[in-house]
């Protein structure tokens, strides 16, 4: 199968080319087919694996085909984000589709100058990203209209659910044309998403190109027992064997991720936090470092679980494991891109036994132990502490008998 025989435009092939993709993946396959014949459709596949042209693609081809152009502060395509990471990256990849024809892209998002926008949008726009917080103060301000919009995508849907965009989607999705075709993609499908669909889809073509909740097949996983307190340590330990490759750590919370990213600058590495505190443009300056190399070591809270393309990262870490299953499988997804190979590293501490068992059920099988002693009820089994099992690797701290847990709030 090639993007020819699925029926694209022969420029946006050409494209494509450019860019060295010649071989639709799994997801594309099944996807544009009915995605150009205007059906909607509902996408379940895993993170990396090119569901942004599952649906940009087809988009592109018919409004190419279409042949006219947007009105002022008039939209024909919406595409919604839950993070303005993966928003930028979506519109980053729309562009590149469609560079060199008359098809505009716009991207709106929090952190932003709005009044940047507010002109931008003026023009019309053929293909909108938005996140939904910054498209509703779009509209209230009257600086973007959705009655010509023909096409809706809901990009990560789960993830808007978890975030609670279901509000922002239910002001949204009536202000859209109701003669629309709308397509809804994701790498997990919780039970709540056949809710999402019947509301917003009709009779949709549902395409999975592999088991929802599965990790990528070339991200080999380790796990390592060890206490809170011992993490830092094994982690610069883990990071001295791969100075040179990059390195993506995350934690559960912003202030974790400052103090983790400072321990790291003091044992000589070149590193960055990206989190929801930072501004919109300290989070674009250090993607843009970690993208070229300049910084090795990037740490983040779950607003990079989902968003950052980048195939140059080689390890995942997950320094805190999150306490929401899924989102494992959409951390270690941010290596083993476009085809590469990668490794996705995850510390347990005791009072993350339950998160760990949760993370088993949701990928149906166990991440291989590499290190340290299995804890049992938050302790480690016999009532030993648990060290690293590699040579060199950190040494367990004296214990002091108290057990910690992590505190339950999310970090955007």
């Amino acid at each position: 199968m090639t993007f020819e025989t699925l029926g694209l435009q022969a420029r946006l092939v050409r494209k494509l080319a450019d860019q060295g993709i010649t071989q639709p993946t799994a997801i594309q396959t099944q996807a544009i087919p009915p995605a150009l014949a205007g059906r909607d459709v509902m996408g379940i596949a895993q993170t990396g694996t090119g569901k942004t042209a599952a649906y940009g693609l087809p988009i592109a081809h018919r409004l190419l085909t279409a042949g006219d152009t947007p009105a002022p502060k008039t939209v024909r395509s919406l595409i919604l984000a839950p993070t303005r990471e993966l928003a930028k990256q979506i519109a980053d990849t729309l562009g590149a589709y469609v560079e060199g024809t008359h098809l505009k892209v716009a991207l709106v998002v929090g952190g932003a100058s709005i009044n940047a926008q507010v002109n931008r949008l003026h023009r019309g726009a053929d293909l909108l990203v938005a996140t939904p917080g910054r498209l509703l103060d779009l509209i209230d301000r009257k600086a973007v209209r959705l009655d010509a919009t023909r096409y809706l995508v809901l990009d990560e849907a789960d993830q808007m659910l978890d975030l609670g965009f279901i509000h922002a989607l239910r002001r949204i999705a009536p202000l859209l044309s109701k003669d629309r075709q709308t397509m809804l993609f994701s790498a997990t499908m919780p039970k709540l998403m056949d809710d999402l669909s019947r509301t917003y889809l009709t009779d949709p073509v549902r395409v999975e190109a592999s088991p929802p909740g599965q990790p990528a097949d070339k991200v080999a996983q380790a796990l390592y027992f060890v206490e809170q307190t011992d993490k830092a340590q094994l982690l610069i330990d883990h990071l001295d064997a791969h100075r040179e490759d990059l390195a993506l750590v995350f934690t559960r919370t912003k202030h974790g991720a400052d103090r983790l990213m400072k321990a790291l600058d003091r044992a000589g590495f070149a590193a960055g936090a990206i989190h929801g505190n930072k501004s919109q443009g300290q989070r674009e300056r250090a993607i843009k470092a970690f993208r070229s190399g300049e910084m090795r070591v990037l740490v983040a809270t779950d607003v990079a679980a989902r968003g950052l393309d980048i195939p140059g990262v080689r390890h995942v870490y997950n320094y805190d494991l999150p306490n929401v299953p899924d989102t494992y499988v959409h951390r270690i997804g941010r290596t083993a891109r476009a085809g590469r190979d990668g490794r996705a590293v995850a510390y347990c501490a005791p009072a993350e036994i339950s998160d760990l068992k949760a993370i088993h059920k949701t990928i149906g099988r166990e991440i291989p132990v590499l290190g340290g002693t299995p804890w049992s009820d938050g302790r480690a089994a016999g009532g030993r502490r648990s060290g690293p099992a590699k040579a060199g690797a950190a040494k367990p701290r004296a214990a002091n008998g108290k057990r910690r847990r992590p505190r339950n709030r999310r970090a955007a």
